[in-house]
């Protein structure tokens, strides 16, 4: 059972129990990106029944016809494997639903195999795949001039992997300013499929005045747990999604998330605060 200071975080520890928690945001006007915590698997068959299980999930979401799309990690299906196993994997997937699938990008030594297969599916599925890029790596400012050309969505997040200084920004108001500049990029040279995956206001509140300048479409991201009024209260303006982790591997997610940032920190003890 998971308990209470991680049941803020996590849906539940099956899939029904995280569509129940989808059933209740659609009510409020959310969406619900659905993703079964699982990862860095050295061993074929944890990958191979994590996709197994992702194809059941598509399927119930098709089935209840609720507002829920899906986000998978590489290496969840298989990348430290071996890039043939992810790519297997995740075709498979991606060939059995019907609803949006995200690709959720890890450590910088996985960029380059993440955005082939993310392009890959991009143009043979017409767009009903998307794939996240963080603005702390130096390179991704040119990954968007990449990303700008192909159908699809484009996630953009500060980024909480400790990466290298010589690849990646290390401070604070360096990582903010380059978001900043990444999403106007976005929002002047992209045609739409712009998600702002970000908790910060004034992220937000930057994504609201580029649209009113360019009037490019977007969404708001943000983590199940993390400012829900602001997420309730968002949607009278814009599509809201909630990224909402759930399965038996809660406790890792939590203690990872938990100490990534110190704003993370601070939202939870909030959260947990407010209930």
């Amino acid at each position: 059972m998971i308990p209470p200071i991680a049941s803020n975080f996590v849906a539940g520890e099956t899939p029904e129990a995280a569509l129940a928690h989808v059933d209740g945001l659609n009510a409020d006007g959310i969406a619900g990106i659905l993703n079964l915590l699982g990862e860095h698997y050295d061993e074929r068959g944890p990958a191979d029944a994590d996709t197994e299980a992702y194809i059941d999930l598509v399927e119930l979401i098709a089935e209840r016809e609720t507002d829920a799309c899906i986000s998978v990690k590489p290496s969840q299906l298989g990348l430290d494997i071996g890039a043939d196993v992810f790519e297997e994997n995740l075709a498979r997937i991606v060939d059995a639903a019907d609803c949006f699938v995200w690709i959720d990008m890890e450590d910088h030594m996985t960029t380059d195999v993440t955005l082939d297969a993310y392009e890959e599916h991009a143009l043979a599925t017409d767009g009903n795949v998307g794939v996240c890029v963080q603005a702390n790596l130096k390179r991704t400012g040119q990954d968007l001039q990449r990303l700008a050309e192909l159908p699809g969505k484009v996630r953009l997040v500060k980024g909480a992997y400790d990466e290298p200084g010589g690849i990646a920004h290390k401070e604070k108001a360096t990582v903010n300013a380059v978001y900043r500049d990444y999403l106007e990029y976005m929002f002047r040279e992209f045609d739409g499929g712009i998600a702002v995956g970000s908790h910060d206001p004034a992220m937000i509140d930057h994504a609201r005045d580029l649209q009113e300048t360019y009037g490019t479409p977007y969404e708001v991201q943000m983590l199940m747990g993390v400012r829900e009024q602001a997420q309730r209260d968002l949607t009278d303006e814009v599509d809201v999604y909630q990224y909402i982790p759930y399965g038996s591997k809660w406790l890792s997610y939590f203690y990872r998330r938990v100490r990534e940032r110190k704003e993370n920190l601070g939202f939870a003890l909030r959260a947990i605060v407010s209930g």
